[in-house]
């Protein structure tokens, strides 16, 4: 009786923790958080002081006595304890005590399981970082899986029949390719460039052709407003304000979306020829299993318009986006949790699979 009951106050939760944003499924409701993935924090003392979107919000606007933090860097932990607390924030708010529970004498409510998606490049000591963040956030049990194995899993891919699946998983600090067959990862490529490094490009260009200065954020919204892989037969256009690095005044700059398309390139190219590199390191057998399912694109950098028209040209395979590409790790970080035998043959233990 009690163990039923705990069942259904015990959440089990998935984890996409990213380095732009963080998105938490919890078993029976979905995507309950997605959130930045940001700290706020005081400078001498390290109170915390905001956690997420409040904490973005900050960014650029704190006094000296507050800095804004995030946690991650290229997908893994560059702050442990910002991480720590990023976590056990997330992890309380979809795991609170029922009302009522201590007033009619029962135990506590166990703590939930935890599956995070990590990079598929990590180092040992860097897993052990994202394991441990997660059971000081009040995990009783952290599994990691990872990303383009979650991404597939949560797109709806089979991954345990002898049948080769090609993700491109495009977050905000890394791209992670990999060749996927039989419940493991027969090939994987990382990239550490990804969204962070198109908005630095933006704002890299914006310096060089107009003198003008933005910051990550007003780079990111304008990405997001008429960024492109390639020119659209629309031209579209975004009013950005920032500083005049000659006068240091502020200042209004019309931009085109052609012209994001010339920023933008460069990265892209980038992501592209890693895509075509790995294709050309897989097994033949795999790479006919590719060519007839094509190329699962996921991750943010997936909403960049016409990106999988781009990738298909350039390596003549059909790509297609996952539904709803940005939850696709969280989504299947919640299915292998649902499956025991599934997360036994995916989840990383030890270095090793």
């Amino acid at each position: 009786m009690l163990d039923r009951l705990f069942s259904l106050f015990s959440h089990d939760v998935g984890i996409d923790l990213g380095t732009a944003n963080t998105l938490v499924h919890v078993r029976g409701k979905g995507i309950v958080i997605r959130e930045p993935s940001a700290v706020a924090r005081h400078r001498k003392s390290k109170e915390i002081l905001a956690i997420g979107t409040q904490a973005k919000r900050m960014e650029g606007r704190t006094p000296q006595t507050i800095e804004t933090v995030r946690p991650l860097k290229d997908g893994v932990i560059a702050d442990f304890d910002a991480t720590a607390a990023m976590l056990a924030y997330f992890v309380r708010q979809v795991h609170e005590t029922p009302q009522g529970v201590r007033m009619i004498g029962l135990p506590k409510v166990p703590k939930p399981r935890v599956v995070v998606g990590i990079p598929s490049d990590v180092t040992e000591v860097e897993r052990r970082a994202v394991q441990e963040a997660a059971l000081a956030a009040g995990a009783r049990q952290a599994f990691l899986i990872e990303e383009p194995m979650a991404a597939a899993i949560g797109a709806g891919m089979n991954v345990e029949e002898p049948g080769g699946v090609f993700v491109v998983d495009i977050g905000g600090g890394t791209t992670e390719i990999a060749v996927i067959s039989l419940g493991g990862i027969v090939l994987n490529r990382g990239l550490r460039v990804a969204g962070d490094e198109m908005d630095e490009a933006i704002i890299n260009y914006l310096r060089m052709r107009y003198s003008l200065l933005l910051g990550m954020a007003s780079a990111e919204e304008l990405k997001h407003q008429i960024g492109s892989a390639i020119p659209q037969k629309k031209e579209r256009h975004y009013v950005v304000r920032g500083r005049d690095l000659e006068t240091g005044l502020p200042k209004s700059v019309k931009v085109a979306s052609s012209e994001l398309v010339e920023a933008l390139t460069p990265i892209i190219h980038q992501i592209v020829t890693r895509v075509a590199d790995t294709l050309e390191e897989s097994p033949p057998e795999l790479v006919a299993d590719v060519m007839e399912r094509g190329i699962l694109l996921a991750g943010g950098g997936a909403l960049i318009p016409e990106i999988d028209k781009l990738i298909s040209e350039e390596v003549k395979i059909p790509v297609w986006i996952a539904e709803d590409p940005l939850t696709a790790v969280a989504r299947g970080t919640a299915k292998v949790l649902e499956n025991p035998s599934l997360l036994a043959k995916v989840r990383v233990t030890g270095g090793l699979r």
